[in-house]
Formats: structure tokens, sequence, C-alpha cells
């Protein structure tokens, strides 16, 4: 796997979600390390893209209270397991649970498989908040999709908590998993 400090040269064949996010990195001037790969559904199968880029790649959760009517995007490490009801918990919600993938098209852009904090740019009347597990929002790195799961990025945590969500009007809200 290669290891690219740029959108990639030739953007024609990527889909426009994913040239969005490169445009706006690079306005916000957030460098970034990027690989391209085959497209990868769960976090196991980012094992190779954890050891290239010496991140972890997050695991994303998108999540909804039983009404339908709150959703959380919820940004954990890999080998942590979710446990609904200590996050629902912390946040004073009844149960979490999945949402369905047609809120995470209608307000994130994203397609299972690709959820990532990127997408936020997408919600722009903010319909999700972003959770974000402790031990992801200390570290110096974080590893997400583009909004496709066939590249992967490594962004400094700062740098998304400090530039990029502000910019696209996103607060976050730190949870123990």
């Amino acid at each position: 796997m290669d290891i690219y400090h740029e959108r990639p040269k030739d953007c024609s064949d990527r889909l426009p979600r994913e040239v969005a996010v490169y445009d706006l990195l690079d306005r916000l001037e957030i460098p970034y390390e990027r690989v391209d790969h085959h497209a990868m559904m769960t976090i196991s199968q980012c094992q190779e893209v954890d050891e290239t880029l010496d991140i972890h790649i997050c695991k994303n959760l998108f999540l909804c209270n039983p009404q339908k009517t709150q959703f959380y995007l919820l940004m954990m490490q890999g080998n942590k397991k979710f446990v609904t009801k200590e996050v629902s918990r912390q946040i004073h919600s009844p149960r979490l649970s999945f949402a369905n993938e047609s809120y995470m098209e209608e307000y994130l852009n994203i397609l299972p498989g690709s959820v990532s904090v990127m997408g936020l740019m997408n919600d722009t009347e903010n319909h999700v908040q972003l959770l974000i597990d402790r031990d992801v929002a200390r570290s110096e790195y974080l590893g997400c999709h583009p909004c496709v799961n066939t590249s992967s990025l490594k962004l400094r945590t700062e740098d998304v908590l400090e530039k990029f969500l502000p910019h696209v009007h996103h607060d976050y809200r730190v949870v123990d998993v």
C-alpha cells in the first residue's frame, strides 16, 4: 500500500462525495496521509491500513434514539466493544440503536461501510450529534474514510476537532466507551 500526502492526481474515477472531502481538507489546510485499497466493510479488514498509516481506523457507528428523532455518530477505537446502555446513560438518552441506513444517506451522504466523521460536512442542518470516545479524542491521530471505503486517511485529531468540526458547524461530546 502506497502512502500519499495529497488528493489523487486524477479524480475522474472518484465519487463526488470523496472528492468533496479532499476539497474541504485542502481549503482548511488540514494535512493528511492517504492510502487507497479495496473496499473494506469492517474494522477487522482495516488491519493493513492501520499498520501502513500507523493508526487505528475509527469504528464509526450511526445510532438513534427509539423515536428516531435524535441521531448520533459515535467514533470509537476499533478494538472496543459498544455497550448501548453505557453510552445511552452518559448522554441521557433512552436506549440507542443502530439507525436505518436511509437516515445515514440522507443526513451524511454516506453508505454503510463508509461511515466517517467526514460525513458531517454534508449534515448542514445538524441532524447528527458527534460522540467521540475519550481514547480517540486523546489520540494524536485518527483514521477515517473520506466518505468511501476504498481509501483511508490519517489526520491529526486536533485538526479534526479544532478546524474541521467548527467549519462544518458541529460540536462533539466525549464519552467513555
